[in-house]
């Protein structure tokens, strides 16, 4: 770049920007004014990119400027575009000029030159830019000048983020030569520009990786051309040990992990002979790797490189490298061709991998000075290292088996006889890697103790946890641990109080993992231990010790005293709500959520004496309540205590006459109450009216219910509005009839009922206001059917006319559930039904049963809840069976066609949506059910699960076809249906905590899905062969053949 003669343009554009850093305010105003109004005219952006370009001006900000005129005026359409667009003869000069800033030797500079770059590539490039790729190439490829070099680099990663298919194939051939150059040449370039030279090499790769779904032998062909240089690079990269303090070192080695990712998760063409190469090098950065970050990190006091970024803003920490190192190994260890390579060495991998989840120092301090980040770290597992680790551990053993498992025991049994060793040779660390072999243990437990029961684990992990946590509280007669037998309870409380006086204070950490492990590890640890330790547990949440031993007491209460022999909790229960309402008083933010979890546990464990207490534990929780009302996470958990409270003998009524006093006047005057308040005192209201007596049910209508429905007719809050509607539904499903009745005036309170449908049916209304609308309609039609046949005709047509202006898909699929509800309440009238809704307008359409059918059978596949697609599928069911007439006018949304057109840009969305064939109507509902014997069967615990394709070509299973078709065998007069059955079980299992009120006494729900399908299509096909036979042409071959199995065909 040559210095230019500044002309009067640039001139008084150098002042501006000089005005722009003066101290007096008025002056920079002015200056930021004026420049704000040059922006507008014509030539600012050319005279902008001229002084930005000049060697002989020190401002940096005109690039900075320039980046953000681009991203303006360059291109109508975005965004963030403002008039006027740039012409096409200043864009040239643009470019020019932007090219030749590159080499600025300002890396901030570099980057807003590089960004302005690569935002205008993405319009221009290639096809009015065309010289941009030859000038970058040319300005790496220029050894003179590092700066063109970085510059260039610096615009090519950028870029290189939104290259898609149809620029990857043709770049890669002439980019790459240029790069391995780079990469290979440690002599010439510093790591830095080696490193970000991998990234552009990366970003290839994983465009390359995305094509392979569509272009697999192309993809494979290009890589295998490219490949084998580049293997001997990583080769080169890694096979030096990794040198401490050196983050440059760390992000080449990252980048060249991230390429080597991509290539073994996309290319099956890449074979073991290739990857065997790296395997040494690799197994070198991952052993040397432990020894920089156990020096740095777990017995230094921190990495000093944490938090740190390069320019680009790219992390330069240790602990970044290693979670890519892991990333990588888990890549490997789930893949099965190259897992096989890693096999012989699966000992020494999980032997290594247990020392990285060694607590660093950086935590120990941080998480003794602050509880709340301890337990978001165990609750979130917040990303680090030790994650990472735990991740790669738990796919060592989901796809190695019992050599995983074995793996696992014997590299914890040989860092257990080292931290003895340590602890014995006078170590002040020895307790880290005990404690990080509990995490590794406690966070595989759930597979851990699915191996062990199943024969597959050659060793006992109940008698490992209870050796290893023995040699921390002490061996004996009388130790803790010694008995299986059952202790007393004075007997427990003495061996808890000998457990907390052990080390605890020393070594809180490793106390609270061995609650946590313990307590992960219950049903294979003896009685007599758990007991003791659940002893432990509620002695420790009254004891002055460490927060950490405390959060690991209330983690494992929470988990043991729903599983504990009410004999033993029943004696403590008041000492331990007691102790834990204290606990409640001190704690925040993340203790907080943990404590009241623990506190839920502790009531629903001990309900019996519950009712002895809820005078002195309502109060407090009912203040926790109040008081973080405006958080939805602690007030949420805060209700679902109270609700374990109410659902204890003896309590519900007590609760409620302790809440009323206080929720009344609340929803009374809800325009003088916090924010927040009304809508949370409306949850409560509706957990107490859930399940509730129809005593206690009118208790609550007497003193709030006129309060609901005003609220709901008059608030402007979408989120009161919501929870009063739920409130509503619940008052009609506790009350029924009774709530007409309970108010004096029948009549007033139906119209009340109506007048609230009305309004959350506004099409005017915005939809978050009416989300829950569907919940609410659908007990009034069901517990007052009465009241509500006068009005269905008007109903219909409401409900049509507020989906057609619903922008939330879940608000349309619940009102779609109200009509297929309406659905079976017309049988055998269903005919009479499709009559109503063809009389019923529907703005486009012909009518309100042409429109309501095409969202139906376009949302179907949405409708979540056993409840809900139950009801659906069996209506549609219902609607096919009647042949009306005017199912065959209809044709609907039918199979998507699919694009051969590869990766799916933003930009290609957007010129070439998605397009979907037509369907009759018939068809589409017979594709509907077939999809749902499809979902049951998938569901369907049969047989050994379906192995990984690792995206290679497998042959389709043989056994689907016969499951279906014993399903549909004859058994005396109908279908054996045991193995739909079982089908359906794992339907209604899989959704088995589903909050609709409705769902309870609605007798659909009793309704086995799978049995009901398959007698549908039996007498279907029976009585309306032809056309059944007709209908079955449109479906796909997946959904024909599960009918065919259905018919024995």
């Amino acid at each position: 770049m040559a210095s230019s003669a500044v002309d009067q343009d640039q001139q008084w554009l150098l002042s501006c920007l000089s005005a722009t850093l003066d101290p007096n305010h008025d002056v920079r105003a002015f200056a930021e004014a004026s420049l704000q109004q040059a922006s507008l005219q014509s030539g600012f952006g050319s005279a902008l990119s001229k002084v930005a370009a000049n060697w002989e001006l020190p401002f940096g900000l005109p690039a900075v400027l320039l980046k953000q005129f681009i991203k303006k005026h360059w291109q109508e359409g975005e965004d963030s575009f403002e008039h006027p667009v740039v012409s096409s003869d200043e864009k040239v000069v643009i470019r020019k000029y932007l090219l030749m800033t590159l080499d600025d030797s300002h890396r901030k500079i570099c980057t807003a030159v590089s960004m302005a770059v690569a935002s205008i590539a993405v319009y221009d490039w290639p096809e009015d830019w065309p010289e941009l790729l030859p000038k970058l190439l040319k300005l790496i490829n220029d050894q003179t000048n590092m700066k063109r070099v970085q510059g260039a680099l610096k615009c090519l990663s950028l870029l290189s983020g939104d290259l898609d298919d149809t620029m990857v194939p043709a770049l890669v051939p002439i980019l790459f030569p240029t790069l391995h150059k780079i990469v290979s040449s440690a002599q010439i370039y510093d790591k830095h520009l080696r490193a970000k030279a991998l990234s552009i090499v990366y970003s290839c790769v994983s465009v390359l990786g995305a094509m392979s779904g569509v272009y697999k032998s192309e993809t494979n062909e290009m890589v295998n051309s490219f490949l084998k240089p580049w293997m001997d690079e990583f080769n080169i990269i890694l096979r030096e040990p990794v040198p401490s303090e050196d983050p440059d070192d760390w992000s080449i080695r990252m980048e060249v992990l991230k390429c080597l990712n991509q290539l073994i998760q996309n290319f099956s063409s890449i074979g073991v002979g290739e990857f065997v190469v790296i395997m040494g090098p690799l197994w070198q950065t991952f052993v040397s790797t432990l020894m920089v970050y156990s020096q740095s990190s777990i017995e230094g006091q921190e990495d000093p490189y944490e938090g740190r970024y390069d320019s680009d803003g790219a992390e330069k920490s240790l602990d970044s490298f290693i979670i890519q190192l892991f990333e990588f190994l888990l890549t490997i260890v789930g893949s099965r061709k190259f897992v096989k390579v890693m096999m012989n060495n699966i000992n020494e991998l999980v032997y290594y991998t247990l020392a990285f989840l060694q607590m660093t120092e950086q935590q120990v301090h941080t998480w003794s000075e602050d509880a709340n980040e301890f337990v978001a770290n165990e609750d979130d597992l917040t990303y680090s290292c030790r994650v990472s680790g735990a991740l790669l551990l738990e796919e060592v053993v989901s796809s190695c088996g019992r050599e995983g498992v074995d793996a696992i025991i014997e590299a914890a049994k040989r860092r257990f006889a080292e931290s003895v060793h340590d602890k014995s040779a006078g170590s002040t660390d020895w307790w880290r890697m005990r404690e990080a072999i509990l995490f590794a243990l406690a966070s595989l437990s759930d597979q851990l103790l699915e191996t062990e029961v199943s024969g597959l684990a050659s060793g006992n992990i109940g008698s490992l946890i209870e050796q290893m946590i023995s040699e921390d509280i002490g061996a004996g007669e009388h130790s803790v641990l010694s008995s299986s037998s059952y202790f007393s309870v004075i007997q427990g409380i003495d061996r808890a109080f000998l457990f907390l006086v052990t080390g605890v204070h020393e070594y809180p950490f490793l106390y609270a993992r061995i609650f946590v492990s313990v307590a992960k590890f219950s049903s294979v640890i003896s009685r007599g231990v758990l007991d003791n330790f659940l002893c432990a547990a509620i002695t420790t949440v009254s004891m002055d010790v460490p927060p950490p031993v405390k959060v690991g007491a209330c983690h494992a209460l929470s988990l043991l005293l729903t599983k504990a022999n009410e004999g033993n909790v029943l004696p403590h229960i008041i000492g331990l709500l007691s102790s834990l309402t204290n606990l409640l008083s001190q704690a925040s933010d993340e203790t907080l959520h943990l404590v009241l979890e623990t506190i839920r546990a502790a009531i629903m464990a001990g309900c019996e004496a519950i009712a002895a207490v809820e005078p002195n534990v309502s109060p407090i929780l009912l203040n926790t309540w109040a008081s973080h009302i405006s958080d939805p996470f602690v007030s949420g958990e805060a209700l679902e205590v109270l609700e374990a409270i109410k659902n204890s003998p003896g309590c519900v009524h007590p609760l409620i006459s302790r809440v009323l006093p206080f929720v009344g006047p609340v929803l009374n005057k809800p325009q003088q109450q916090p924010d927040g308040l009304v809508a949370g005192s409306l949850d409560l209201l509706t957990m107490l009216l859930k399940n509730s007596p129809i005593d206690a049910v009118k208790l609550i209508y007497d003193a709030c219910f006129d309060a609901v429905i005003r609220i709901t007719l008059q608030s402007e809050d979408h989120g009161e509005m919501q929870n009063a509607t739920d409130c509503l539904a619940a008052f009609v499903s506790g009350g029924r009839q009774d709530v007409l009745a309970w108010g004096g005036d029948t009549g007033f309170t139906m119209r009340s009922l109506l007048d609230v449908a009305s309004r959350l049916l506004d099409p005017a209304l915005e939809s978050s206001g009416s989300l829950f609308v569907g919940n609410y309609i659908l007990p009034l039609i069901l517990h007052l059917p009465q009241q509500m046949a006068p009005h269905i005709w008007d109903m219909a047509a409401a409900l049509v006319r507020r989906m057609q202006s619903a922008e939330i898909a879940g608000l349309r699929t619940s009102l779609i559930l109200i009509f297929a509800r309406l659905v079976h309440m017309s049988v055998p009238n269903v005919q009479q039904f499709i009559d109503m809704l063809t009389r019923v307008p529907a703005e486009g359409y012909d009518n309100a049963f042409t429109y309501v059918m095409s969202e139906w059978t376009k949302l179907q596949g949405e409708i979540q809840g056993s409840y809900q697609i139950k009801v659906t599928t069996t209506a549609l069911a219902l609607l096919l069976s009647t042949m009306h007439g005017e199912l065959g006018k209809i044709n609907v949304q039918g199979h998507l066609i699919q694009s051969a057109t590869g990766i799916t840009t933003r930009s290609k969305a957007k010129s070439a949506p998605d397009q979907w064939t037509l369907m009759p109507l018939p068809a589409k509902i017979l594709a509907l059910l077939a999809d749902a014997l499809i979902e049951i069967q998938e569901q369907a615990p049969v047989g050994d699960e379906e192995d990984d394709s690792e995206w290679e070509e497998v042959e389709p299973a043989v056994g689907d076809k016969d499951i279906l078709r014993a399903a549909a065998a004859v058994s005396s007069d109908r279908p054996g249906y045991a193995q739909f059955e079982a089908m359906a079980r794992v339907l209604d299992e899989e959704d088995g905590d589903d909050d609709d009120l409705s769902s309870i006494d609605d007798p659909i729900n009793e309704v086995n899905l799978a049995n009901y399908l398959v007698d549908f299509l039996l007498k279907f096909c029976a009585s309306n062969g032809n056309l059944f036979d007709h209908l079955c042409l449109n479906l796909t071959q997946s959904q024909r053949t599960a009918i065919q199995a259905v018919l024995g065909r």
